[in-house]
């Protein structure tokens, strides 16, 4: 063990033995100073998934089946963002929020490779302040030239929670410097116009807890309570053999109005395969509140969302699966987000879409047990020739699971059998998630192409159309708008 490391494993003991750490009073009142009432404080918070049990299905109605991007029917407005486009799009309080690159330059006096946040006016596609953040000095084993922010914001009571490409968990005011104010404690910003982000706090996980992000960066946050939570991106070395930081946690819990560590965990440590990249779902399974974490081991962690506590773990592979240098082998790690419905976690595995194509598997996991539940909590699954790698959340509706894999299959699942009811290929391939909304499903591929089929036990397209470019994202509903981010614009669509 290093130096660094013990340092580093002595000041978890302090924190796990209930070293509550020390929160600045002024701080606190601050930050509380900014929570909204009225109109604002009472919209439910936007996420990725919707809903904290990330579950890509929503009650909204009204929207269209069918737009053109080339004529403009039913195009509200079109925004430009940057050249690659990960995250997002989400919508609260008349803004929308994306995470990617400068390629752009919607920022006049910014250029060169920067992650990038962006917040629009829901009325025209106005850009009303951007989030900018320099890369990393390490380069693309920790932070992947051109990608952008790939983390979709967390927004609520006017704060917007994400992890940016250097690894900082950090809350910014949704106003920006529009407002002409600087709130919070963080008063550090070199950029202040009012195109610009106002940080309220920012948590650097490489300094001050030694994690090592492999390639990115890029959980979406989760805030439950007063935490937010996040998967760090820990991973291994360029070489793809050592873990430079095996203490360095793999998740987190922080205080979303102080910006202070609440609690970590170190698991898998030095079984991490690659990286660690997907994010936390949230879930009550038989009276029991928990955190799941997918790990970069392949396994799924359950945790006491206050404390830290393990409450079970689950493996996602096969037992006689191996992990290979390159992808080869038969084991996975975790992308895709777990989805906790009706006492259950239902999530796939696959790997980095560089590996390429290969067997992936898909599970229905009994939430209510305890322990290493790897033998008895798998209520069904799929794999094998049956189901491919993917990296994309499901949507469950009315008793039916919808999942796509990365070879570009759009599957349905019975939720409570696992009765596979139909298949939709798309012929391209699927790195964003379905929405499901409207009795319709939505759903984007590398080809640009949107496919919108009905809800339902049969298959049934309504129509597919074309953005442009690729769609890596998923589409968000709101208000009877869906808005929709190609990797180089946002759309808002409408049916008139």
């Amino acid at each position: 063990m290093t130096k660094q490391n013990s340092r580093r494993a002595t000041k978890r003991e302090d924190i796990r033995a209930g070293g509550a750490l020390a929160t600045g009073v002024a701080a606190v009142a601050t930050v509380l100073a900014l929570a909204p009432t009225g109109a604002l404080a009472a919209e439910k918070p936007a996420m990725y998934g919707n809903t904290p049990s990330r579950n890509m299905a929503s009650p909204e109605k009204g929207l269209p089946s069918e737009w053109d991007v080339d004529s403009g029917k039913n195009i509200l407005w079109r925004a430009k963002v940057g050249s690659q486009t990960y995250a997002g799009p989400v919508v609260h309080d008349g803004r929308v929020y994306v995470g990617t690159n400068n390629e752009g330059l919607r920022r006049p006096g910014i250029e060169g490779d920067k992650g990038v946040v962006m917040a629009f006016s829901i009325e025209d596609g106005e850009l009303l302040w951007q989030a900018t953040h320099d890369k990393l000095g390490a380069g693309r084993v920790n932070d992947w030239p051109l990608q952008g922010v790939c983390s979709t914001p967390h927004i609520e009571d006017g704060i917007a929670y994400y992890l940016s490409n250097e690894a900082t968990v950090v809350a910014v005011d949704v106003e920006g410097f529009r407002d002409g104010e600087n709130d919070g404690p963080y008063k550090d910003e070199k950029l202040t116009t009012e195109l610009d982000a106002d940080f309220l706090w920012s948590y650097d996980l490489i300094a001050e807890l030694d994690v090592f992000p492999h390639n990115l960066a890029a959980s979406s946050p989760l805030v439950v309570g007063d935490i937010v939570y996040v998967t760090t991106g820990n991973g291994v070395d360029e070489g793809h053999v050592n873990i430079p930081s095996p203490l360095g946690p793999s998740f987190v819990a922080i205080n979303k109005k102080t910006g202070e560590l609440v609690w970590e965990s170190a698991l898998p440590g030095d079984a991490i395969l690659h990286g660690t990249w997907s994010n936390a779902a949230y879930g009550v399974a038989n009276g029991v509140e928990q955190i799941a974490f997918p790990g970069g081991d392949g396994w799924l962690y359950s945790f006491e969302p206050k404390t830290g506590h393990l409450l079970w773990k689950y493996d996602l592979n096969p037992k006689d699966s191996i992990w290979e240098l390159g992808g080869s082998g038969t084991r996975n790690n975790v992308i895709s987000t777990p989805v906790f419905y009706k006492d259950r976690f239902y999530i796939g595995v696959g790997q980095d879409p560089e590996h390429g194509e290969g067997p992936g598997n898909f599970y229905a996991i009994d939430a209510t047990l305890e322990g290493d539940v790897t033998d008895k909590a798998k209520v069904w699954s799929v794999g094998g020739e049956d189901f491919n790698r993917t990296i994309s959340t499901a949507a469950i509706a009315d008793g039916i699971v919808y999942v796509p894999d990365l070879s570009g299959f759009l599957y349905a699942f019975d939720a409570e059998t696992g009765e596979h009811l139909w298949t939709h290929d798309t012929f391209a391939a699927i790195w964003g998630s379905p929405l499901v909304a409207d009795g319709r499903i939505y759903l984007g591929d590398e080809d640009g192409d949107v496919v919108v089929l009905e809800a339902g036990r049969k298959e049934k397209v309504i129509a597919e159309m074309n953005m442009g470019s690729a769609v890596y994202t998923t589409p968000y509903p709101k208000d009877g708008v869906l808005y929709i981010a190609s990797r180089s614009e946002l759309f808002a669509i409408k049916a008139q």
